[in-house]
Order: C-alpha cells, then structure tokens, then sequence
C-alpha cells in the first residue's frame, strides 16, 4: 500500500487517499472535471500501484487516453454458486496439478474475499399455487445437488478467504445490494491503521452491476477472469467509454422502474453504448429512489453497457439507513463520499466524452419481447403490433398464446419494494374483485431476499397473492434463469398435441429465446404487477390495457385500470411496512459466518469418480496443455447476428432426448432428476454436452433441401458433408483431433456471463472464433480459454467472403494487442484467399493468458516458477 497523499479522513480515526491532491497536482482542477467512474479508479492506482508507474497511470485518466493498459484492483469477488462452484471446481483442479508438479496445494487459495452465494440451483417443480412449495423445492433442490453441495461445504473448510451463504437465502445480486456491499470499505494496513476506500467488486455474472446504484463500482465478469481477481492478479484494462446520462424529467402516475428500465434499454441499445461505464445524473436520476436506481443498473447487459453508476447522495444514505446498516457505517460513506468529491453535488463540473438525454416523462407502461429485452412494448401497441389478438376461447382448452408461466422472479424488480408492493396491491384489488388465476398458468413468487416475505406479510398482501398462485416458491434465482421447473403433464401434452403457441410472461432481466421454458415458445418481461394482471388473463392475445379480465360481484366488467394501485398508495405502504429491522432479522444470522479452516482436512479433494456434477477439470491434459496449431481448421459453425451465450451453452432443463440427457440416463440418474446444464458445469463431461445444445440454434452450414437453414443443435461434419446432432460432430471431431474454428455475425456472445459458453468450444477443439464483434464478458471468457477472438475488420463479414462451412483456416500473424492478422481460407475447389481480420487480444496481458494456454494454466506455470 502505498503512502503518497495519504491524509486523515476527517472526523475519524481513519485514513485515506485524496487522489484530488494527487491529480490536481498532475494538472491543475483535472480532479474536478473527472467522471465519478475516474475518481474511483484513481483512487484505487493512487494505493494499489507501483508508485513508478503511478503518475503515468494517472495522467491516463487525465488525458482520457484510451490505448494504454493500467491495473485495476478489485476489493471482493462475489459468486453465485453456478459459475462460483466452477470456478472453486477449477482451483480444486489447480491443487492436483500444483500438488502432481511437487507443488504444496494448500498454499493455493483465494487472496482477494471471495462471496458465494448459492442462489441458482433451485427449479420451481412445486408452483405458488401449491401449499408448502418453498419447503418442497428446498427438498428436491438439495436431493438433486447433493455432489454440488457436497464439494461446495467442502471448500468452505478447505479454501482460505471463501465466505457461503447456503441455499434457500435470496440471490446473489439483491444480498449483495441489500447488506454485502459497504459502499465505503475499510482495511488495517501493516501498522494496523485502519485505511478507507470506495468498495468495488467483479462478480461472476452479468448482472453484478445491480450495486452500480449504490455507486459502487461492480461490473461482471466471466468465472475464468474471476479465478484470476481471486488468485491476486490484477484485472488490467483500458480506460472505458463513460458516457453520461442525463434524466429529465419525472416518471407519470401508474409508471413502475420496470416501464422504466425497458424503455432505457431500447435507448441505450440504439445508441450504441456497448462495453461502456454509464453515469446516471440530472434531475430525474436525483428523484429516483435507491431501488429504483438498482433496477436500471441490474439491467446493465441487457443494454450492452459494461456498469451502470449512480452519485452517492441522500438517497444512497436514506436507503442504507432503510437496509439496517450499522449508523457507524453509513456516516463514513456520507463523510467519505463529501470529502473526496464522491458525493452528487461535487459531480456537477463531471466532463464526459458523449452525453445522452432521455426524459422520464415520456416514458409509458412497458413490456419487452419476444425473445429479446431491448424490444420494448408499449401495452397500447400490443394490438397494433400484433401480440393482442381477437381469440375464442374453447371451454376445456387452453386459448392461442396461453400463459403458461406466470413468475414474479429476479433480483431486477424483487429488491425494488415499490414494485413488490404494487404487485401485492393488485393482487388484493383484484382478488376482492373476484378474478382468479387461469388454471393453466404455473405462477410463482420468488424473491431475491427473505426481507420481501417480511415486508409483504407487515403489509398484509402476502395471501392475496397467495390467493392468485404466487405463493413464494423459493428465494432464489428461478424462471429468469431457466429454473422454471415441469409443467403439469396434461398441460405439457395439450401443448405438445396442439403445436400451441404457448408464453411466459416474468419479472426478470432475460427472455431470450429457448431460456425459459422448453415448451414457453416466446417470453416477455413485464412488472410484477403486469405478470399478475397476466395470470388473471391467461394469455398474451389480450389487450391488458383495454380487454375485461374479468366479472365482479355484481356483474361488472374488471380491467386493468379498476385494480391497479395509485403512486400514494404504494408510497404509503412502502413508508409503513418496509423496515430496518426487518433487513437486520434477515442478514445478521446470516452473516454470522465464522468458519475454522481446518488443517486436518485435505487441501486436495476426494473426488466421486460416479459424479455428474463434479469432475477432476481436464485443463493441464492431452491436447488442452498442447500448442494450438491455428491451421487446418474446419469450421465447426457458421452463424448470424447476435448469438447468446445460452445459444453457445443454455442455462436450462436438461431434456431426455438431448445429449446431455443421454448421457445422464446411461450414467444411471432418473429423468426427473436431470435437473438444468448449469448445475452440471462441475462436470465437464455433462457440460461439454451443451454445447450448442440450444433447440432454436441456426448454424449456416445446415440447410434443408430449398436452401434454408434448419433451425436446431445441428452441425455438418466435413469433408463428408454428413448432417449430425451438434454433439455428435463434437465427437467426432475430438476422436480426430481436428483443430476447429466459429465464424459469426455481430455481437457474438451477448447475454450471461457464462464461462462454460467458452469451454465448451475449447474442449471441443475449437481454437479461433472470427464475428463482426464480441460481447465483452465473452470475449475475456474466450482469452481465458486459450480461444484466439478475431473480428472481421468493418464493413465485412462472412458473406463478404463466400463463406460456407466447406472451407479450412490458418490464421497467421504475430499476435499482439489489436494486431491485423491474416485468416487464410483454403477453398475445396484449391482456391486460397487471405483475408485481413483484427486481433482481439486487447492488451499485453491477455496476450500472455492466451499464449499460456489460458488463465489457469498461466497461474500453474507462475505457481510453480516461484513468481507467485
């Protein structure tokens, strides 16, 4: 830690870091005009880097230049237990291989705290409609994880600075909001002198920027870049786009954060601020509330941005005070924000290299679909765009676009009380209307934080939505992550029979196509009020804002506009029901973690060879631990525009006649227990099965007789030409040997942080990806892999070339940051053209993990030659 302008913090004991001296002195009211994204990372330079390099660090920041790495320290990992189990799965495997090297694995641990949150294993088979349902899914979730749990309970003891938080606790993302994040941290030095700091964090998955609200800044990264934060590296980077934003105006009566959310999204995307760090500010951003705010920054992917930051101002302290943080605590965070120009007032002299403006006057009631979060829907529009239908009802059938799930899910809205709270409104208004849910919709409740249970009970709405079918089914990640759970047979088997069009309406963050639910054909994301309002109506050819949902007591018709609640009536319950106490009942036994870290327990683990959800990883093996050749390459895909990391590896139940199911039935586990891909991502034998396994995949290379692509997991084995499940040309190609390559369209990637859309590839031999472009978090994930990312340069892509999936690659060039390399493309008729394409490779760094072979053979070889 270094000492240079280190001052004590006033009216404490404590010190900091006044980086305004620092970078004042560099040049003069620099610190001033700083964005607030700027201010914290040089802050974090001023006492983290190496004081000979500091002010060249600084003046990056200063001169906003854009070409230059720095390193970047973050304060904690937090991990749900999908990619966090992997990631501590990989370690696990990093101790063999050190141990087999004549290394000590015990000395391999995580530096920097680490958080993991078990949040994304529950399935919702028991619906909220059923009584006991949470208990019945905590049971099935802990039978089918049993290894999962197992390993995990195990690195508790095992790994040193590795915090759990067990399941049935809420999601990774709203705990992390509603008590994890200090927003202001503090650490003893070597003197034992308490030093304090902006919290900042990584987070292994997409939606971390959730506490971007609290002005922290957290941004997602894939589960490889998190092994290496956690391992002590830092996480070098350039100085990102920060773009402002400014919001005017105020939100009209009746309009929810969600309306909100979805209309930025569209904007955002529109306007292009991929991989950028926004800065919420303006009079509209001022009159947000805290979750409000969080509901915008949780968003974050869906609108390509990197982080989502907010100031820190009263509302951040006011919503502090209303979590249950200590008062000690909050005054540091008002105190430090004020004295650092942290603080929403220092911000107004904040320069940005682009400006956006968007009046939250204009915004109306929203949904987003099908299929994609950024295709906003006005409700009026749902007629003129064709959702809406004229549609006659056969008694005893399900109706065309029949709501077949029904979810108040995700930490998107569930940690906003004003949303919960106007669903609980609705519910009652609608239930003492006398409407009732359609029999065919599977509805759920499960909030990202037992404090939702508290406050909804004080308020007195939990059983009117208990009446409607939301009974709360889990505090955990579910629908939105594809944990949607079994559909009753009979409604499974109409829909099957009926080839119906058949939707899922949630509250969450994704509806990309095939996430949900395998038989829900499309998805939209709506309000927690709107998914009631859609549960009462049972399907999406409804006009919401106008159609009748229903018949009250004497006859009249019921629409939407007769029970929605009034702004004063939420505010007023909010205001009565929603309580400090509540949030410390909740967290401070959880948090009471003191955990012996045993040295009678085995610094290796004992693995179950019958396991198939945790497997000795094979990184430092066969061909992964070999030179990549980059020629001779075949082409295991040829793909479109915006490919998702659940089209590369879905998130979602594993069915019987896929790959994956296969193999698990021949491993001897009953079909009702095949439970989802990401909780099998321990094991890569089950894992490497997914890849591509997603049913709506369009791959160029597959094409039915009039020359279109089929849709499905389909690939065409070369030089046979022979069509194949995606699994089997996998097989093949690996009893081969054959180097691989992907070529793709733009944004290749977009979605969840998901490593195993990375390693999937890898184990299947691929070894370069060519797109128009990348999604960040994929493309990191991809460098961690030992995967080369190569873009096309602009204005051409695959068709440019001809290409067609019968072709063989070399890529040559030496590979440094954003070289132009040549990808050689070898035609079957002889012809050979050489194509320049960019080399993705974005700093030194990453230049080093990939000729390593990745991050963790790249931390094996610096282990065992001492350097770390």
């Amino acid at each position: 830690m270094n000492t240079a302008h280190r001052k004590n913090l006033p009216g404490t004991t404590l010190d900091y870091f006044d980086v305004r001296e620092a970078v004042d002195a560099l040049s003069p009211g620099a610190y001033a005009k700083l964005p607030y994204t700027s201010k914290v990372l040089a802050e974090n330079l001023l006492r983290r880097a190496e004081p000979a390099q500091l002010n060249a660090f600084l003046g990056q920041l200063i001169e906003r230049k854009q070409d230059l790495d720095f390193p970047w320290f973050p304060a904690r990992v937090v991990c749900h237990d999908i990619l966090g189990q992997t990631a501590l799965v990989d370690l696990a495997g990093l101790r063999d291989a050190i141990a087999a090297k004549g290394g000590d694995p015990a000395k391999v641990n995580p530096v920097v705290p680490t958080q993991l949150i078990v949040d994304h294993s529950l399935a919702v088979e028991h619906g909220g409609f059923e009584k006991d349902a949470f208990e019945k899914n905590r049971a099935i979730e802990d039978r089918r994880n049993d290894d999962r749990f197992h390993f995990i309970n195990w690195t508790k003891k095992a790994f040193k600075n590795v915090d759990v938080i067990p399941p049935g606790n809420g999601i990774m993302h709203q705990i992390n909001l509603e008590k994890m994040s200090p927003v202001i941290q503090t650490s003893l030095d070597a003197n034992g002198k308490g030093v304090a700091f902006p919290d900042t964090c990584v987070g292994t998955d997409s939606h971390t920027p959730h506490v971007d609200a609290l002005g922290v800044i957290a941004i997602g990264v894939g589960g490889l870049e998190a092994e290496s934060v956690m391992l002590g590296r830092a996480s070098w980077m350039r100085l990102p786009d920060i773009v402002g934003v400014k919001l005017t105006g105020k939100a009209n009566p009746g309009i929810t954060a969600t309306d909100i959310v979805l209309a930025l999204t569209e904007f955002l995307r529109k306007e292009r601020v991929v991989g950028a760090y926004l800065e919420f500010f303006g009079e509209g951003a001022a009159s947000l509330t805290l979750g409000d705010r969080a509901t915008i920054s949780n968003m974050t992917p869906e609108y390509g941005a990197t982080a989502a930051m907010f100031y820190i101002d009263s509302q951040t302290i006011d919503y502090l005070r209303l979590t249950g943080r200590d008062e000690q605590q909050v005054q540091l965070v008002e105190t430090y924000a004020k004295t650092t120009g942290l603080w929403a007032d220092a911000m107004t002299g904040a320069e940005y290299g682009r400006v956006l403006e968007f009046d939250l006057s204009t915004v109306v009631r929203n949904m987003a679909g099908p299929s994609n979060p950024h295709a906003r829907l006005a409700t009026s529009d749902l007629a003129a765009k064709g959702i809406a239908a004229k549609w006659q009802q056969v008694p005893g059938e399900m109706p065309d676009g029949a709501v077949i799930i029904a979810a108040i899910t995700s930490c998107t809205n569930t940690s906003n009380p004003r949303n919960v709270i106007a669903a609980g409104l609705l519910a009652r208004n609608a239930v003492q209307k006398g409407l009732v849910r359609q029999p065919w919709v599977k509805t759920s409740l499960a909030p990202g934080s037992k404090t939702v249970e508290l406050y909804l009970k004080e308020a007195g709405l939990l059983p009117y939505l208990e009446q409607l079918g939301f009974g709360i089914v889990a505090f955990a990640c579910t629908t939105c992550n594809g944990m949607s759970g079994a559909l009753d047979p009979k409604i499974q088997q109409e829909v099957i029979d009926r080839d119906l069009y058949a939707t899922a309406v949630l509250s969450g963050n994704r509806n990309f196509d095939g996430r949900i639910h395998p038989y829900a054909k499309q998805a939209f994301l709506a309000s927690p009020p709107l998914v009631v309002a859609y549960a009462i109506a049972g399907t999406v050819r409804f006009d919401i804002e106008k159609d009748v949902l229903g018949l009250d007591a004497d006859g009249k018709p019921v629409t939407l506009k007769d029970i929605w609640p009034t702004d004063a009536e939420i505010d007023d319950i909010v205001k009565s029901s929603v309580k400090p106490e509540q949030f410390r009942k909740v967290y401070e036994p959880m948090f009471n973690l003191t955990v012996e870290y045993g040295n009678s327990l085995s610094p290796l683990y004992d693995w179950r060879p019958q396991s198939t959800y945790i497997r000795r990883p094979p990184y430092w093996e066969g061909a992964l631990a070999g030179e990549r050749s980059l020629s001779g390459m075949l082409p295991l895909a040829v793909l479109g525009d915006n490919i998702t990391t659940d089209h590369l590896s879905p998130s979602n139940a594993i069915l019987a006649s896929s790959a994956a199911g296969e193999y698990l039935a021949k491993m001897g586990l009953p079909e009702e227990d095949f439970n989802s891909y990401a909780t099998h991502r321990g094991d890569h034998l089950t894992a490497q099965r997914a890849t591509f396994a997603n049913p709506k995949l369009f791959n160029e290379m597959v094409k039915d007789e009039s020359g279109k692509v089929k849709q499905g997991s389909l690939a065409r084995i070369e030089p046979e030409g022979k069509v194949t499940r995606m699994w089997e040309a996998i097989e093949t190609y690996m009893e081969r040997k054959q180097p691989l390559i992907i070529i793709a369209g733009k944004d290749y990637g977009q979605g969840s942080s998901r490593d195993w859309a990375a390693k999937g590839v890898r184990l299947a031999g691929v070894e370069a990806i060519v797109a128009e472009g990348f999604e960040r978090i994929h493309r990191t994930n991809l460098v961690g892999m030992g995967v080369l990312p190569l873009e096309f340069l602009p204005g051409y892509d695959r068709n440019s070339y001809g290409i067609d999936g019968t072709e063989s690659f070399d890529v040559k060039g030496e590979r440094t940051p954003g070289a132009e390399l040549t990808l050689v493309i070898h035609r079957r008729n002889g012809e050979t053209l050489e194509v320049p394409v960019r080399c993705r490779l974005d700093t030194a760094e990453e230049v080093s993990i990939y000729d390593a072979g990745g991050v963790l053979q790249r931390f094996a070889q610096d282990f065992l030659q001492g350097s770390v």
